[in-house]
């Protein structure tokens, strides 16, 4: 388990993106002079990844999800550069094999009798603002957005208290490691004072 959230952790933060870069890009820089949305707090942390989940599955679009993290970071005091690590959880994979068909199940559960291979196509070529906004007109957006809606919306909450879970684990972990060294240390200090003899002390003196 210990390897397995190592490796998570790991992939997450070659993910995130640098105050750098986010100070580089005109629709984040704004948001990088506030420090309280860039510290790793028990409850920055869970709403980052929350955060960068909605946005990762609800918005699709390529350039838009960092952006839209940020942006939903303000009002819930998240972790940017989480958020946006998150939500690269959507990617052409995820989003062809799990993502889109989840949605299209959800939406056609409602009456709806969508057809993604348009959507699929668009994701694959990495469509722009301008088809995405040609799509929303079309037949198959309602039931495609109800089921990204719904599905970004659960997977917001579980991944809120699997990341707040997280968290704990990870500081009880550090706390019990700085525990361990000092009980060590004490106990390596006890052990070499009790080996100097009463009558060393003498010679020492």
């Amino acid at each position: 388990m210990s390897a397995l959230l190592h490796r998570l952790g790991a992939w997450l933060h070659g993910q995130m993106p640098t105050h750098a870069q986010l100070e580089a890009n005109r629709f984040t820089a704004p948001f990088t002079r506030r420090p309280e949305l860039f510290r790793f707090t028990r409850r920055s942390v869970p709403r980052g990844v929350a955060v960068g989940m909605f946005i990762g599955i609800f918005a699709l679009i390529p350039g838009v999800q960092i952006v839209g993290a940020a942006l939903m970071c303000v009002p819930f005091r998240g972790n940017i550069p989480l958020a946006a690590a998150v939500t690269f959880i959507s990617n052409p994979v995820t989003t062809l094999l799990i993502i889109l068909p989840v949605a299209v199940a959800i939406g056609n559960s409602f009456g709806y009798h969508a057809d993604i291979a348009t959507v699929e196509a668009m994701v694959r070529e990495g469509a722009g603002l301008a088809e995405w906004r040609g799509w929303l007109l079309s037949d198959t957006a309602p039931a495609v957005l109800i089921g990204l809606f719904i599905q970004s919306i659960v997977a917001a909450f579980v991944s809120y208290f699997l990341a707040m879970w997280f968290w704990r684990y990870w500081i009880g972990r550090k706390h019990h490691a700085r525990r361990h060294r000092s009980l060590f240390r004490h106990a390596e200090s006890e052990e070499g004072h009790s080996s100097v003899k009463p009558g060393d002390t003498e010679g020492i003196a």
